[in-house]
């Protein structure tokens, strides 16, 4: 049997305490107060089963720690094979997983380890289309806090399975100044030197301006790490880089998608981001087949 860390993305952590809390919270859900009440009766106990968890699209695989510990969660008798791991390209039709154990406890595991293996290869999917259209320059493709309740981390992982890099977890990462923090601080300056003067010395600031002329603000301030360009134009980009001549790190936000990530990155910004890689991401299709 293989355990959920074996085919963990070999350049991405995902702690076991993670994968345990959200498959017990995927299975209470689905569970209930009487369990499978269909496998329950119209499967014999004894009876063992074996079943292959199959691509049905070409896409980046990830989620199979998630999948792997739901099986074994229902039963320690579920005997897994992975022919794959986490951030794996696969083709429609390839065989991800093999699972041989008690038939009830496959059946009953199924729609769970479906859930994460869709949603969370769906997620590591379309950031490698992001990351594949940026090829050739420096830019780095980052996700954002638009992810759903309770499964950040999950997300943030299968971003990382993509190819892509996570901006802050939450709240307590980084100083994030936005728009409607400059407005209620009183000004670009106020508010950079209190986030200064509060910041400890690993703490990152970054400040958030719509217009090349709040970018000279910050820049004259020597105060921020880096600035976030909120939904600027190309054409807007690409004089953001000019004024700041390397010296502070530019992430776009903003209006980030497919269609115009190549753009974006040849205006020479270091990073872009876009919540559309966990808040919009359309579901990998795969499927668990069970083998006469």
């Amino acid at each position: 049997m293989i355990t959920p860390v074996s085919v963990l993305h070999p350049g991405a952590f995902l702690s076991p305490l993670a994968i345990e809390e959200a498959v017990y919270r995927a299975l209470d859900e689905d569970l209930g107060r009487a369990g499978d009440i269909t496998s329950l009766a119209t499967i014999p106990e004894a009876t063992r089963a074996q079943a292959v968890l199959v691509a049905r699209q070409v896409g980046v695989i990830a989620g199979l720690p998630l999948a792997l510990a739901t099986f074994q969660k229902l039963s320690p008798d579920i005997d897994v094979q992975a022919h794959v791991r986490d951030g794996a390209k696969v083709k429609s039709g390839e065989h991800v997983l093999k699972i041989s154990g008690p038939a009830r406890a496959i059946l009953t595991a199924e729609r769970t380890a479906l859930n994460f293996v869709g949603r969370l290869s769906g997620i590591a999917t379309l950031t490698a289309d992001y990351v594949r259209r940026t090829e050739g320059s420096k830019m780095r493709i980052c996700c954002t806090r638009k992810t759903t309740p309770g499964l950040r981390a999950l997300e943030k992982y299968a971003v990382r399975c993509g190819g892509g890099f996570n901006h802050r977890f939450g709240l307590d990462d980084a100083i994030l100044i936005k728009d409607n923090h400059i407005a209620v601080a009183g000004g670009i300056r106020p508010v950079l030197e209190r986030a200064r003067a509060h910041a400890g010395h690993l703490v990152k600031i970054e400040i958030e301006v719509d217009t090349p002329a709040q970018l000279r603000e910050v820049l004259e301030t020597g105060l921020a790490d880096a600035v976030l360009l909120d939904n600027m134009d190309i054409a807007t980009l690409r004089e953001a880089v000019r004024l700041a001549a390397g010296r502070i790190t530019m992430e776009a936000s903003g209006g980030v998608t497919l269609d115009s990530i190549a753009e974006i990155a040849e205006t020479g910004v270091d990073y872009a981001s876009s919540g559309a890689l966990t808040h919009s991401v359309p579901n990998f299709d795969c499927a668990l087949d069970i083998e006469a």
